[in-house]
């Protein structure tokens, strides 16, 4: 088996992982543990193993200077993004969350816009305006605005407001992805965001009740601690190692439809006409913002 194949392998595993963990995750919260508790749990068990690997096999010296862009990373990267995520997918649908998250290279372009002043045409003007309207779409459930009274409006915005989080979090990690080792990175934005979820973590953490919960859950709480936030990542790397990055982002195309079908298949989730509108416009916008910077690239 060679290299390529062998990468692209892995990142289907890890956007698998992911698509996964839209289900595995609603299993758990909120009945067993509080979205908070989660990600208490998903970054310290996170932190704990990358700084392992980091320590006995990648060890690399980081410049003070790249401290504060390291807190800030770990600010947008970790605890913003992962709380808000949590946050969200608790009070949406795993669909619904997995759909919103495909917007991340529009909002990517947007922030770099703002912060790189990256030039924005037409067609890319074009393709955000879509990507909004089929977010709005599905956060207003197709034009029935009712935020302040449905939890899963507010569920869908928060995703939104964590794929913003995380946008933000590539455009400032890719100087220090240039400068050192990817594992260097990851485990000083884990580190940073650790310190930044403690506070708001812990108590619903300390509350989990241990004795009482099934064991299929404590796999379920594994799954996501292991699988999605480690070693998803790894995969990953192991990816971006053969390939080039535009190949790596346009796997997030296949979390949809693996969410979906998971889903459905679990009986968590179903399709409506909503999600399916929603769901076209979003990727056409995705399409004619990503096209255009092929064609750059080109």
């Amino acid at each position: 088996m060679n290299k390529k194949t062998i990468a692209h392998l892995c990142l289907f595993g890890a956007n698998l992982i992911y698509a996964i963990n839209f289900t595995v995750a609603k299993t758990v919260m909120p009945k067993y543990v509080e979205p908070l508790g989660f990600i208490f749990m998903r970054v310290v068990g996170a932190t704990l193993l990358f700084w392992l690997v980091y320590g006995l096999f990648s060890y690399q010296k980081v410049e003070q200077k790249d401290m504060l862009r390291l807190m800030l990373c770990g600010l947008f990267g970790v605890a913003v993004n992962q709380m808000l995520f949590f946050e969200g997918l608790n009070l949406t649908t795993p669909i619904s969350a997995s759909v919103i998250m495909v917007t991340n290279p529009i909002i990517v372009l947007v922030i770099s816009a703002f912060l790189l002043s990256e030039k924005i045409t037409i067609r890319k003007l074009i393709g955000i305006a879509f990507g909004a309207m089929g977010a709005i779409s599905l956060f207003t459930n197709g034009g029935d605005f009712s935020l302040l009274n449905s939890s899963q409006s507010l569920g869908n915005l928060l995703v939104l407001i964590n794929a913003c989080s995380y946008g933000v979090y590539l455009v400032i990690v890719k100087p220090l992805m240039k400068k050192y080792q990817a594992m260097t990175v990851i485990s000083w934005v884990f580190l940073f965001g650790l310190i930044f979820v403690v506070p708001f973590g812990y108590q619903e953490f300390s509350e989990i009740q241990w004795r009482t919960m099934p064991t299929n859950i404590m796999y379920a709480i594994v799954f996501v601690v292991v699988g999605t936030t480690f070693l998803a990542y790894l995969f990953n790397i192991i990816g971006l190692r053969t390939l080039n990055p535009t190949t790596v982002s346009s796997y997030i195309y296949l979390q949809p439809i693996l969410a979906s079908i998971i889903a459905i298949s679990v009986q968590s989730d179903q399709l409506d006409w909503n999600k399916i509108i929603s769901s076209i416009i979003i990727f056409t916008g995705v399409y004619l913002v990503s096209m255009e910077k092929k064609k750059l690239e080109a």
